[in-house]
């Protein structure tokens, strides 16, 4: 059952049309692939879909629901969650700051609930430090828990971008070239990581140029190429498709 669903999307800057039809589907408990040469559509369709740029036309379907034009905070509490190619994380906030900034369901800074309730909101802010302490264990950032965000390597600074996905409690997670800088040992990990996220029930969409990295982790690979879907299928079929080849991968066999 596809848990995303992309129809006939379009998205135009001035004269240039970034998306010209573009459609997916994203099967719920799996790990999808997009690829694409750069200026394919791939961040922008990210975009659109995770609600930081409206489409000019067209459908996107999330769990069930007609989710274009939704707000990237309505999208993110309906399950769908995204990383970006460039770590987000805020500099002088410690890891874990940065983890619980971005927990589900929170109050929001309502003085008079915070003054009228102390110890609900002392409670919901200890189970919440409590969740960042797991999503942290479980991607080998505890030991740098209260490290401020600016002083992480690269791929920590990835890990830490999956870390903040895994706190909305997501259905579905965005991953805008998780391995993008990363030394090939932890990106081996991020994978790990990424694997044993899907056993779990994730579900997640990936944007990647490390093809290794694709062929290990998907499911399914989505190719795009001028703003629309060229090829769909196993990594296999896309790779031995002609027009793949010719379009994207070029030397590749």
């Amino acid at each position: 059952m596809a848990l995303l669903e992309v129809r006939e999307l379009h998205r135009r800057f001035g004269g240039i049309a970034a998306l010209d039809g573009a459609s997916l589907e994203v099967e719920a408990g799996g790990i999808t692939g997009l690829i694409g040469p750069n200026g394919a559509g791939k961040t922008t369709l990210f975009n659109v879909v995770s609600g930081v740029l409206a489409a000019d036309s067209g459908q996107v379907r999330f769990d069930g629901r007609d989710v274009a034009g939704w707000r990237s905070d309505q999208l993110a509490a309906a399950g769908l969650a995204r990383t970006f190619q460039i770590a987000r994380g805020l500099a002088q906030m410690t890891v874990l700051e940065n983890l619980m900034l971005y927990g589900k369901d929170q109050p929001g800074e309502a003085a008079w609930a915070a003054v009228s309730r102390p110890a609900g909101t002392l409670r919901f802010e200890e189970e919440l430090r409590q969740r960042a302490l797991d999503v942290a264990r479980r991607l080998d950032l505890a030991a740098v828990g209260d490290n401020r965000a600016a002083d992480l390597s690269g791929g920590q600074k990835k890990l830490l971008e999956l870390g903040r996905a895994l706190m909305a409690a997501p259905k579905l997670v965005l991953l805008d070239e998780p391995a993008a800088g990363v030394n090939p040992a932890l990106a081996k990990r991020l994978a790990g990581h990424i694997l044993d996220l899907k056993t779990q029930g994730l579900t997640f969409l990936i944007i990647e140029h490390n093809m290794g990295l694709i062929a290990e982790l998907c499911d399914r690979v989505v190719v795009m190429a001028q703003g629309r879907r060229l090829a769909a299928g196993s990594f296999a079929e896309v790779r031995a498709d002609h027009r793949v080849q010719e379009a994207y991968m070029g030397r590749v066999a």
